[in-house]
């Protein structure tokens, strides 16, 4: 990860264009600057460097639109109707004394909420509305709420599902304006302040990751400027678990680290104190360094890291993939460092989609880089899970079976995001249309973003709206990009811009503007010294993987569902089918390092999916050398890689290599040979 960085913009060019533009690079945003645009931070607290545009200010099209029309058709969209935990009939955060009542109706409404939102689909907005009311008609006189909130008081409560609810209210907020949210979170943050310090935050889940409390107290403040919210700040970081040590974690849960390494630096906003974004760093590098050898921008982390369990065959689970991307794309608002944005793009496009059947139905629990089989068997100890955790499942646990559905809905909200000095900034890149406001009268303009990206290298953003407005516009030039271009309605306006950095482009923008951007990409490889100098080949922000023929056996769900998972009385198991992929070709290849590797373009997808071996538009030409001695091990799984002078084979094979994240089955870390 890259330092961070300063305040400081430096001038790039500035080109003296018949429209004039004026373009510069910069490593940071200009926080001195005071937006008329969007509420930043209130003072005590820290400046970030970017703003969230509201929740609803970005509609999603191309591949993105295509992904979350099959959650809301799959999984996530139809999780009420079969899973015991959403069952209304006895549910905790329904009524009192319910049975069911711990962080699934949180986890699965986080997501299930976006959606409705993205969609503006009436009958989500409704279901979603019952299940929202039921939260703020819980609240008691004392400002507590919840399934737990009637603990005994010699007891100590869990607090981590409100803090789940507390981020649901504030989307739903954000998206209706319902007066009862600020009052209902005020209440509750002012109970919280009661708690005696040697009942708060001592339970497992709640210790760990109350750094999503933290950030719902810091949005709260900027709506309120309640004084006593700085202070439950500072007790909150005070009795969380200490994330951001040079050496050592508080624990090795994949998912706890995936969520809550990002504690110090939110803390950072009411501290001041940059050692705390550091600390976030320190967490950050300790779990890369010591498991994350791998690519797809995650780690081997099965359900916990364990010493001697960092080949790239070990997995993680779909819950800390999609809490990775949210951790990503928060820490770049809060720092701008555009490290966070390349790891988010590197785990959704190269992790993310891959944990899931193509029609999002069904999703298992780990998913590897290296993963030649994704059956139903027990693989422990070779994975730290004991159960069927390969398989697709809509079961897979009832942890990712709810909380999965966040991940694409907030990878759409961080799209774009607004700069503190009244402009636009485009951080990730998806076919989009945002509607922001911009300059310094606050007009509101549309941004139509079209591309292809990933799987290609041009955006095109078209400008609408009345009028005119002087404003920046910002762009992220990845660090894998060498010569990125832009041009404005036509004509350019920057070449070679630096990789690695912020595009700014000032102007006078009116409607009918188009904004042309080209980043330009390139084979490139990394090795992974930890992990016996295994190979892994990129194309631009693609990671590519072994094609190896997916063959899907339809297993019974009933049987092979988790003993946590419960259907309801009336759920169907024929509609909800679980799968095994096992492979048809040879998967246990060297990659021949020495050889040229060329790029196959097909037609774009009819059905905008381009995360399937079918559909994906691009494949790619290489050379490798089978290793006989490596195959499927002792515990059912891919082996280990085998060492860098394990025999290889004397025939040289073409193969064929595609994107990660259309690979459910891959190879993703090649050991390396030559082709001579």
């Amino acid at each position: 990860m890259k330092k961070y960085l300063p305040l400081f913009i430096a001038g790039f060019l500035a080109l003296s264009c018949s429209q004039g533009e004026k373009v510069t690079v910069i490593s940071s945003f200009p926080t001195d600057a005071v937006s008329t645009c969007y509420q930043s931070n209130l003072a005590p607290l820290q400046k970030e460097q970017l703003i969230k545009l509201p929740t609803g200010s970005i509609k999603p099209g191309g591949w993105l639109l295509k992904q979350l029309e099959l959650q809301k058709d799959g999984l996530n969209g139809h999780l009420g109707e079969i899973s015991i935990w959403l069952d209304k009939k006895d549910n905790a955060w329904l009524k009192t004394g319910g049975q069911w009542g711990w962080e699934e109706v949180p986890y699965w409404l986080k997501g299930y909420s976006s959606l409705a939102y993205i969609f503006e689909d009436k009958d989500m907005l409704a279901e979603t509305k019952v299940w929202i009311d039921a939260i703020l008609n819980s609240q008691l006189e004392n400002g507590n709420f919840g399934p737990s909130s009637l603990t005994p008081a010699d007891q100590i409560q869990d607090l981590w599902p409100n803090m789940i609810a507390l981020w649901i209210l504030q989307d739903y907020y954000e998206y209706s304006g319902d007066e009862r949210v600020i009052p209902f979170m005020t209440r509750y943050c002012h109970f919280l302040l009661t708690i005696p310090e040697e009942k708060f935050l001592k339970h497992f889940w709640d210790n760990s990751r109350a750094g999503d409390n933290l950030s719902s107290v810091a949005w709260l403040y900027n709506r309120t400027g309640d004084q006593s919210l700085i202070e439950l700040g500072k007790k909150l970081h005070r009795n969380t678990a200490k994330w951001g040590k040079d050496t050592e974690l508080p624990n090795w849960h994949n998912v706890n680290i995936a969520q809550c390494f990002r504690e110090p630096a939110t803390y950072y906003l009411f501290s001041g104190d940059k050692a705390d974004i550091q600390g976030t760093r320190n967490s950050y590098s300790l779990i890369r360094r010591a498991f994350g050898q791998v690519p797809g921008g995650m780690w081997g982390g099965d359900e916990n890291s364990r010493i001697g369990f960092f080949d790239p065959r070990q997995g993680i689970e779909t819950c800390a993939i999609a809490e990775q991307m949210a951790s990503d794309e928060i820490l770049t608002l809060i720092t701008g460092d555009i490290s966070w944005a390349e790891n988010c793009e590197d785990v959704a496009f190269n992790t993310y989609p891959a944990a899931f059947m193509p029609d999002m139905k069904a999703l298992r629990y780990i998913t590897c880089p290296n993963m030649a089989i994704s059956d139903s068997k027990n693989h422990r100890p070779g994975i730290d899970n004991g159960g069927p955790f390969l398989a697709m499942n809509p079961f897979s646990s009832r942890c990712c079976q709810h909380n999965h559905g966040f991940g694409w809905p907030y990878y759409n909200e961080f799209l774009a995001m607004a700069s503190p000095d009244n402009g636009i900034a485009f951080t990730l890149f998806s076919e989009c249309e945002v509607t922001a406001k911009v300059g310094a009268e606050a007009k509101e303009f549309k941004f139509k973003e079209e591309t292809e990206y990933p799987f290609d290298e041009k955006i095109r953003i078209s400008v609408s709206g009345d009028g005119s407005a002087v404003f920046p516009v910002y762009v992220r030039i990845p660090s894998w990009c060498k010569g990125a271009k832009i041009s404005r309605n036509g004509h350019s306006v920057a070449k070679n811009l630096e990789s690695g950095r912020y595009a700014r482009i000032e102007a006078e923008w009116s409607d009918g503007d188009v904004l042309e951007i080209d980043f330009p990409m390139a084979l490139t490889t990394r090795e992974w010294d930890v992990n016996k100098h295994s190979v892994s080949v990129d194309y631009g922000p693609l990671t590519l993987s072994l094609m190896i023929g997916e063959d899907y056996r339809r297993i019974d769900t009933e049987t092979t569902v988790m003993g946590d998972s419960r259907w309801q009385e009336d759920a169907d198991p024929e509609k909800w089918p679980s799968y095994e992929i096992h492979p048809t070709t040879d998967w246990n290849y060297a990659l021949a390092t020495d050889a040229d590797i060329t790029i196959e373009r097909k037609d774009w997808p009819v059905d905008n999916n381009p995360f399937t071996l079918d559909s994906c538009p691009l494949r790619f030409k290489a050379k490798g050398r089978l290793v006989p001695s490596w195959g499927i091990d002792e515990y059912g799984l891919t082996g280990v890689l085998p060492f860098e002078d394990a025999e290889k084979s004397d025939k040289v094979d073409e193969i064929t290599l595609v994107p990660m994240g259309a690979a459910r089955l891959r190879i993703s870390a090649f050991p390396t040979c030559t082709a001579r």
